[in-house]
C-alpha cells in the first residue's frame, strides 16, 4: 500500500482543527460582497495559476474542457474569498500540444508572467517536455495527466499528479475485471507514445498476472487517420480486443472497427479515451452496444448520482448525458477533465495549509501538499474519495466500469482505491527542493 498516515496527515487534531478553521472562514466569507472578501487579505495581488493549454494540436478537445472546468472551479473559489483571502487569476498559453512549445510555455510563465504555479498539463509526451523545466524553474507544476510518469520517479519534486489517477493504477484495477468477464487472450490497440507505451507495459503486466495473455500489441502513430490497415493484424484467436485511443481521429477510429468486423466481433473494452467528447449516439456507432469502457468519471448521470457530481455538472453547465447544456451536440471530457477541479481544489488547500504568500513560498506548497493523504469524497472532489501519496506524488482513487446499453454508458462497476496500489518506485521527498 503507497499511502500511509503522517503526523500531518488529516486525522492528527492540529491539522483537523485547521481544516474546521478553514471550512468556517469559508462560510462566513461566502455571505460577503465580492469586494468585501478580499478586504482582509495580507495582499491584495491575485494568486497567478498559469494554465498549459492544449487549445491546438491532437489534444485541442480536452484543452476545451480542460479550460472550462477550470474557469467554473475558479470562479466558485473567488466566489467563495479566493485563496488565503486573494483572488486567484488564470494566466493562459497554448501549448500546441507539443512538448518543446510546453517547456516554453512553462518558462513564460515563471519568468514573463510571475505565475506561482504551473497547471493542468494532459498529453504525457508534453508532460515529459515540460516538467524538467519546471523542475529547473522551481515552479510548482500541477499536471492533470494520468501518465504513470510522475509516479515512476521519472521527473522531479516539483512536478506532481494529485487530482487524477495515472495508467498504472487504472489498468491494475481493469485487469480482473476484463479476464474474469470478457476473455483472456488480448489484442491492445493503442497510440505510440508515452500514454500509450505505459498501457501497453502495465496492462500486458496485469493481464498476465491474472492468468491472461496479450497475443499481439498494435501501435498507431498519433497523426494515423486511417485504421482499418491495423485491424486486419488482429490475431484470430483474440477474445478481447483492448483500445484506447487519442486525437481528432478517434470517430474514424471507432467506426473504421464496426465496419471491419461487423456482426461477428471479439468482445471489446476500451478505454473512454477512444470516444472522449464523442456523442455515443453518432452514425456508425451502433455496433459499440454491449460493449465495455472503462471511464474515470461516469459521463451520464446515474441513477445514484452524487450530490457532489450534481453540483460540479451545475457549475461548468453540462447535462445528465455530459454534454454542454446550451449545446448538447458539444459533449464533454468528462472522464478526465474533473482532474483540473480536483487539482485546483488541492492547490487551494496546499496554499491554505502553508499560509502560501507567494513565490518564495513555492517550496512550502510542494511540501504542504506532499503531506497530504486523505481526500474525501466532497465538491472539492467529486469523481471520488481519494488518497494522495506524497512520496510519489501521485493521488490514487476509483475507477468506473461502464456498459453501452441502448446506447448510454452505465455502471457495471465501481473498483475499490486500493485495487490500484502498487508499489512506490521513488520518493520524491528525498529530493531537495
Amino acid at each position: 500500500m503507497p499511502v500511509t498516515k503522517t503526523d500531518a496527515g488529516p486525522r492528527s487534531p492540529a491539522r483537523r482543527s485547521a481544516i474546521k478553521t478553514l471550512a468556517a472562514a469559508a462560510a462566513g466569507t461566502a455571505s460577503l460582497p465580492l469586494w468585501a472578501r478580499y478586504a482582509g487579505a495580507q495582499s491584495a495581488a491575485p494568486i497567478r495559476i498559469g494554465f498549459q493549454m492544449h487549445a491546438t494540436g491532437i489534444g485541442a478537445a480536452y484543452g476545451r474542457w480542460y479550460d472550462r472546468t477550470t474557469r467554473a472551479a475558479l470562479r466558485l473559489i473567488n466566489e467563495a474569498g479566493g485563496i488565503n483571502g486573494r483572488p486567484v487569476e488564470l494566466v493562459t498559453e497554448d501549448d500546441g500540444t507539443d512538448p518543446k512549445r510546453g517547456a516554453e510555455v512553462v518558462e513564460k510563465f515563471a519568468s514573463l508572467h510571475r505565475c506561482d504555479v504551473g497547471y493542468g498539463t494532459l498529453f504525457s509526451h508534453v508532460v515529459m517536455g515540460s516538467a524538467p523545466r519546471a523542475g529547473e524553474l522551481k515552479l510548482p507544476y500541477f499536471v492533470v495527466s494520468e501518465g504513470h510518469h510522475v509516479a515512476s520517479g521519472a521527473l522531479n519534486r516539483w512536478t506532481l499528479q494529485p487530482g487524477i489517477t495515472d495508467v498504472k493504477s487504472q489498468v491494475l484495477a481493469m485487469a480482473p475485471f476484463v479476464r474474469e468477464n470478457l476473455g483472456r487472450k488480448v489484442t491492445m490497440i493503442f497510440p505510440d507514445y508515452a500514454f500509450g507505451h505505459d498501457h501497453r507495459d502495465f496492462f500486458s503486466q496485469a493481464i498476465e498476472a491474472q492468468g491472461g495473455e496479450v497475443v499481439a500489441k498494435l501501435a498507431i502513430p498519433p497523426t494515423e487517420t486511417s485504421f482499418t490497415k491495423y485491424f486486419a493484424k488482429i490475431p484470430r484467436e483474440t477474445e478481447v480486443i483492448y483500445h484506447v485511443m487519442v486525437g481528432p481521429s478517434v470517430l474514424t477510429f471507432v467506426k473504421e472497427m464496426g465496419e471491419f468486423f461487423g456482426p461477428s466481433r471479439p468482445e471489446i473494452f476500451g478505454f473512454i479515451d477512444s470516444l472522449e467528447s464523442v456523442d455515443l449516439q453518432s452514425p456508425g456507432l451502433d455496433f459499440l452496444e454491449g460493449t465495455y469502457f472503462w471511464e474515470g468519471m461516469p459521463r451520464y448521470a446515474q441513477p445514484d448520482q452524487t450530490a457532489f457530481d450534481r453540483h460540479y455538472r451545475a457549475a461548468i453547465g453540462i447535462d445528465e448525458n455530459g454534454a454542454l447544456a446550451a449545446d448538447p451536440s458539444d459533449v464533454s471530457a468528462y472522464a478526465h477533465m474533473f482532474g483540473c477541479w480536483e487539482t485546483l481544489y488541492v492547490i487551494k488547500a496546499g496554499m491554505e495549509a502553508c499560509g502560501y504568500r507567494g513565490p518564495d513560498d513555492r517550496a512550502a506548497l510542494v511540501e504542504a501538499v506532499e503531506a497530504m493523504t486523505e481526500m474525501p469524497l466532497s465538491n472539492d472532489h467529486p469523481q471520488g474519495a481519494k488518497l494522495f501519496n506524497g512520496r510519489t506524488h501521485q493521488v490514487f482513487g476509483p475507477q468506473y466500469i461502464s456498459k453501452v446499453e441502448n446506447g448510454r454508458l452505465v455502471v457495471q462497476a465501481e473498483t475499490p482505491i486500493e485495487a490500484g496500489f502498487y508499489p512506490d518506485e521513488v520518493d520524491y521527498t528525498t529530493q531537495s527542493l
